[in-house]
């Protein structure tokens, strides 16, 4: 969604544009009547010169011949009169609309990038700010062991926060820019997923996870982004999905290859918005999911990651609520 400023700068620069699109076809408009007026009083003048040097009843073919070039070349000339306009006229609609169109985008990717600062922002300043405080709490008084287990656990909770925070980061701008070296081994899925979820338990222990996990799925790739893969579908699940409901996470053989799919209870996603979730900087704009902590950059980056893998990765309705994101794996 566009803020204030935002629509203010786009009405602007629309305005501007129509002006200068307007103003632009007007002048085409007025050089093609130019020309065709030129060549109309050029006709007019030459059979006038004709007229004067030649006797039409003396000579009449000479006097026809002469004519009929006269208007050749003035059917020729108002060819290529129109063809010039039509050609010009075409070159200007479909420029304007790509200038347009990319103005338009050059706008929300601004707000996008402006929106993921906020968001990072924030999202750096939290953990900082909770793992500071739990740490001056234990310094500052005695607890007993119950209470410090659960400053600890939070603690490492907020830790494991800011570090797949960072990795996103690092990582969305090393495949960006190419300068990611692909780590390309046989990768024990079943094992890593496993071991992720387990992780996970452990970070989120009032949350409920149900895992069906196939054995013996090998891939071929690299294994510190297959994680990241997992930890951003999981993640998100939890993060936009009840705290009393179950995340379920399911691996196993179809035909093609292996789906690796994460199934959660929350808002769920609308049919159009399923292709955009994807896009760099983009978050669901309902009230529900915009206050949510986010980046913009885990699904994003699953789609990379699954991309540079050969898997590919879609949305599906879960009933009675929620999403399924479903990875496929070709082997």
């Amino acid at each position: 969604m566009l803020t204030d400023h935002n629509r203010k700068k786009l009405r602007t620069i629309t305005r501007v544009y129509w002006f200068l699109l307007i103003y632009i076809i007007t002048a085409l408009v007025w050089w093609f009547i130019s020309l065709m007026l030129q060549t109309a009083e050029m006709r007019r003048f030459q059979v006038t010169q004709l007229n004067a040097t030649i006797d039409s009843t003396a000579v009449p073919e000479i006097y026809r011949r002469e004519l009929a070039q006269i208007h050749s070349l003035e059917r020729r000339s108002r060819a290529k009169y129109i063809g010039e306009g039509v050609t010009f006229l075409g070159i200007i609609i479909l420029g304007s609309g790509f200038v347009y169109r990319a103005m338009r985008r050059q706008i929300r990717f601004q707000q996008q990038q402006q929106h993921f600062m906020m968001a990072v922002t924030h999202e750096l300043k939290t953990p900082i700010a909770i793992t500071r405080l739990n740490l001056e709490t234990m310094i500052k008084h005695r607890l007993d062991e119950q209470k410090q287990q659960k400053l600890l656990q939070n603690t490492l909770q907020e830790n494991e926060r800011l570090n797949t925070l960072t990795n996103n980061i690092l990582i969305s701008s090393q495949l960006e820019g190419g300068g990611y070296r692909f780590s390309r081994e046989q990768v024990p899925f079943s094992e890593l997923l496993a071991h992720t979820m387990k992780e996970f338990a452990n970070r989120f222990q009032g949350r409920q996870f149900s895992s069906d996990i196939a054995p013996d799925c090998i891939l071929h790739g690299d294994s510190m982004l297959l994680q990241l893969l997992i930890s951003n579908l999981v993640e998100n699940a939890v993060k936009y999905s009840p705290k009393t409901s179950v995340v379920e996470v399911q691996l196993e053989r179809v035909k093609n290859g292996w789906n690796f799919s994460v199934k959660d209870e929350g808002v769920g996603i609308a049919e159009e918005e399923k292709d955009k979730v994807f896009e760099k900087f983009y978050r669901v704009g309902n009230e529900n999911t915009r206050t949510t902590k986010g980046t913009g950059l885990g699904l994003f980056l699953c789609r990379k990651i699954a991309a540079d893998h050969g898997a590919t990765i879609s949305i599906t309705a879960n009933q009675p609520a929620g999403s399924i994101f479903t990875v496929n794996f070709q082997v």
